[in-house]
């Protein structure tokens, strides 16, 4: 018997994914530290350049695979970008750091690499088990990286609450595939697309629909599905957080593009709706959440939950342009993203306040290298002109006046507002506020030498800072900072090649106008 035919050059960003993920976790094996500590990372980061640039050479070649489940076309591939840049930032932000040395550097960096090829997948399904697969690879190792400051309470709260109520989140979804399923009798995009209109007033459909969307909304924090947002994202390990704020991101709306806008648009007048509904409360919830957080980590998880709104605004719209808008926006959103984080994980080792708002007063004295990138980042999210936050929510507001959604343009108008008082605070922090003279009081604890906590956690661990030095990596996230500022700035300023890989990602959607 013959074999199934393997289009091996198409997945290849896959395959790359794949070994990259098995020799890091075999080299996490390995005694040496410069194997753990300069080897694993650097072999992260090597795969992950692999992954681009095979998609890079895959480009505009737009090719279904594994018997036409799988989409390895332009927004897949564009979206891989951003799961790479987010991975690569965790990465760098990682060197030297607690999470990676208490959960051991090759599990470590193998997760993240999973996680990575998880969304891929998720991102290019055009089947509903495909779909669901890509959805719980992406999610499982990240319920662990979460929790991988083994001594410290709050990381493994964030772990378990992530588990929970993402568990539940996958078994709504999971119940929404099903009846999906038992509606149209397929499992295939295309021939979904097809039954949709036959279908649309199915009570079963109806039920299916209402439960993918809250299954899918759970995962892009939209709310009211956000609740397990801002405690998970302030008790990860910050570069987690980063990486789970753009890249997660990226692939639940990846997805949402793929199946609303393909298979789903038939019945565009039942979700449409529903998702515009969701956005303007989204933006609401989001940018009011956030004004009254002392955390930096908890408002930057309020923000996001705000920027998922301006989101959905593309989504709505069921447009070429409108698919555009979101890939442009994720990409924007990813490097004026990880800036802000690079600099929280910067201060929670340098300061005895975490990643309290305190630990960023008088930066701009004391650090110009991080206030900047951190003042970029916070006018970026904030959508002011020459970053590129501005571009990106011109382009979506674009997309939703052309489709008759005015509404929903205000709607992102009225909440970047809103959003000055807590972004504006942020810089007036950085750039108003004395340094406060209690940091030099804090305990040291260098990487990898804390006892394990028997019990799971260690009240201690909660309280205990690393302090700079030459070998806390500190210069490595002071140039993420800076590369992520300059590309915010970069984007705002030329934002046309960026424009021409997003017109690319909406034109691989054939069937939208």
């Amino acid at each position: 018997m013959k074999g199934p035919h393997i289009d091996w050059a198409a997945i290849s960003p896959l395959v790359a994914l794949t070994v990259g993920a098995c020799v890091v976790l075999m080299a996490g094996l390995l005694r040496p530290a410069f194997v753990r500590n300069v080897l694993v990372p650097l072999l992260t980061v090597v795969t992950l350049g692999a992954a681009v640039g095979l998609g890079v050479w895959q480009w505009d070649d737009n090719e279904l695979v594994v018997a036409g489940a799988l989409a390895i076309d332009n927004l897949t591939l564009a979206l891989t970008m951003v799961f790479a840049a987010g991975a690569l930032a965790a990465t760098l932000l990682s060197i030297r750091s607690l999470a990676a040395a208490e959960a051991g550097h090759g599990e470590y960096h193998a997760l993240l690499l999973i996680s990575v090829l998880g969304m891929v997948v998720l991102a290019g399904a055009t089947n509903l088990v495909m779909l669901f697969i890509g959805f719980e690879l992406l999610s499982i190792p990240l319920y662990v990286l979460c929790a991988t400051e083994l001594r410290r309470e709050h990381s493994l709260e964030s772990g378990l609450k992530y588990l929970i109520i993402g568990s539940l989140g996958s078994a709504v979804l999971l119940y929404g595939l099903a009846m999906l399923y038992g509606a149209t009798g397929s499992t295939d995009f295309a021939a979904i697309a097809l039954k949709v209109g036959e279908v649309k007033d199915d009570s079963l459909f109806v039920a299916a629909l209402a439960l993918i969307v809250t299954g899918l909304a759970f995962k892009a924090s939209v709310a009211p599905f956000h609740q397990w947002t801002p405690d998970v994202y302030e008790g990860a390990p910050t570069p987690i957080t980063a990486f789970m704020a753009v890249a997660t991101k990226a692939a639940a709306f990846g997805i949402m593009i793929r199946l609303f806008d393909g298979a789903l648009i038939g019945a565009s007048s039942l979700w449409a709706p529903a998702f515009a509904t969701l956005a303007v409360v989204t933006i609401v919830v989001g940018n009011v959440g956030a004004i009254g957080q002392s955390s930096v980590k908890r408002m930057l998880a309020y923000s996001s939950v705000a920027q998922a709104g301006y989101i959905l605004a593309g989504l709505v719209v069921s447009t070429k342009l409108g698919a555009s808008a979101i890939v442009f926006y994720l990409f924007a959103y990813t490097v004026m993203n990880l800036a802000a984080f690079a600099v929280v994980v910067a201060r929670e080792r340098e300061t005895p306040y975490g990643d309290d708002l305190r630990a960023l007063y008088g930066l701009g004295a004391d650090r110009p290298w991080l206030a900047w990138p951190m003042t970029i980042a916070m006018l970026s999210l904030a959508g002011f002109p020459a970053t590129a936050g501005f571009f990106g929510k011109i382009y979506l507001i674009e997309a939703a006046i052309d489709n008759q959604y005015a509404f929903l343009s205000v709607a992102i108008v009225l909440g970047s507002a809103i959003s000055l008082a807590y972004y504006l605070r942020v810089v007036a922090a950085v750039w108003m506020s004395a340094p406060d003279e209690a940091r030099g009081s804090s305990r040291v604890v260098a990487p990898g030498t804390a006892r394990p906590a028997i019990a799971g956690g260690s009240q201690e661990a909660d309280e205990v800072l690393v302090v700079p030095s030459t070998s806390t990596g500190v210069g490595w996230i002071t140039a993420v900072a800076v590369v992520c500022a300059i590309a915010t700035i970069a984007i705002g300023i030329y934002p046309e090649p960026l424009l021409n890989v997003a017109n690319d990602a909406g034109a691989a959607l054939r069937n939208l106008l």
